[in-house]
């Protein structure tokens, strides 16, 4: 495997020139989408996309800094309710809304990071735990917030109506090609963070704090600043799933909700942004697609209603969904700890060095 010799050779999006070609169809391909798929299948990619930044974010979080997690559906579900009631309050335009909610997100994920420095490891999954279900039941409790009740979302208008601009977007395609866009830019952004300086600070906190604060890391700025920029990029997520549902209430934003972000970033790889990618594709498809109903499954379908009926209830049947998906996520932490982009790694690797190996 070559060496890189240059920082240029590191920040550099494409080392050779085919890898721009792919990346060039690559992105062709996912803006004619819509061609292919329609209705609900829509719906779907439009859910994954918003969990894809969410996932990203999160990742920089675990799995470049070393921070845990399982309070992030806080961050999501205040970027969420932040949005519409600064578009429906404020009469805010789109884009100053959903950047401001990510930052509001942010300023609590600057303020959950404070207890980091004096707490890690599971005790620190315990305060963000807490912070989660905390604002899950203000938000419950709330006549702001629309109580147990949620709140409708406003009319996507991407324009800026005090200009006398407006533009409304009502279709799910509208909507996918307004959320692909964010999608792509949040990405990126996050790939050029993690090739500055703040990432590389990130990464030595994540191997060795003592050391990284001794080589003149300020943990207290980087762990907090770590924290915002993951609470970012769940605001902004959790804007956009606000206009994909087109409603929001209290309890879609649990301690489950939580840990399937979790689960996202170590099914496709801790410390990889493609794995964010794949582990939020892979586990929203499982969820919401192949799974959602089990009786449809081919072969398995028939199978796991006959052991319904005979062991459990049918009224149950529809929870070999998370059973399922438990053992998916079970046999890929004990085959490959490292995740998809683990088997990637060295599915490349090997090939680089064939027939040497």
């Amino acid at each position: 495997m070559e060496m890189k010799r240059e920082y240029y050779e590191d920040i550099q999006y494409f080392k050779k020139k085919w890898v721009m070609v792919v990346a060039a169809v690559f992105i062709l391909l996912l803006f004619t989408i819509p061609i292919y798929f329609t209705g609900y299948s829509l719906f779907i990619l439009n859910l994954i996309m918003v969990y894809v930044i969410v996932a990203v974010g999160l990742n920089i979080l675990v799995g470049y800094t070393g921070q845990i997690s399982i309070g992030h559906a806080g961050f999501f579900a205040v970027g969420a309710y932040a949005m519409i009631l600064l578009m429906t309050l404020l009469h805010m335009p789109f884009i100053l809304a959903l950047v401001l909610s990510g930052f509001i997100s942010a300023f609590f994920g600057f303020l959950l990071g404070l207890p980091s420095l004096r707490v890690k490891g599971p005790y620190l999954a315990i305060v963000t735990l807490g912070f989660g279900m905390t604002i899950m039941h203000i938000i419950g409790q709330a006549n702001l917030f629309g109580g147990r009740l949620g709140l409708q979302a406003p009319p996507l208008d991407v324009g800026v109506t005090q200009l006398g601009l407006s533009w409304v977007l009502t279709t799910d395609v509208q909507k996918f090609y307004l959320i692909l866009i964010i999608t792509i830019i949040m990405v990126v952004a996050a790939r050029n963070i993690m090739k500055t300086r703040i990432g590389r600070a990130f990464v030595a906190i994540r191997d060795d704090d003592i050391a990284a604060e001794v080589n003149g890391v300020d943990l207290l700025i980087y762990k907090t600043l770590s924290f915002a920029i993951s609470a970012f990029y769940a605001g902004v997520g959790g804007g956009l799933f606000s206009f994909v549902l087109s409603f929001v209430e209290p309890f879609q934003f649990n301690v489950l909700l939580s840990i399937i972000f979790l689960v996202m970033i170590i099914v496709g790889g801790l410390g990889s942004i493609v794995g964010s990618i794949v582990g939020a594709v892979l586990i929203t498809f499982l969820q919401y697609s192949l799974l959602k109903n089990v009786r449809e499954l081919p072969v398995l379908g028939d199978w796991l209603v006959a052991i319904s009926q005979k062991w459990f209830t049918v009224i149950g049947l529809e929870n070999f969904n998370s059973m399922i998906l438990g053992i998916i996520i079970a046999l890929i932490i004990i085959f490959e700890p490292k995740g998809i982009n683990g088997i990637w790694l060295r599915f490349k690797k090997y090939c680089l060095t064939w027939p040497f190996k």
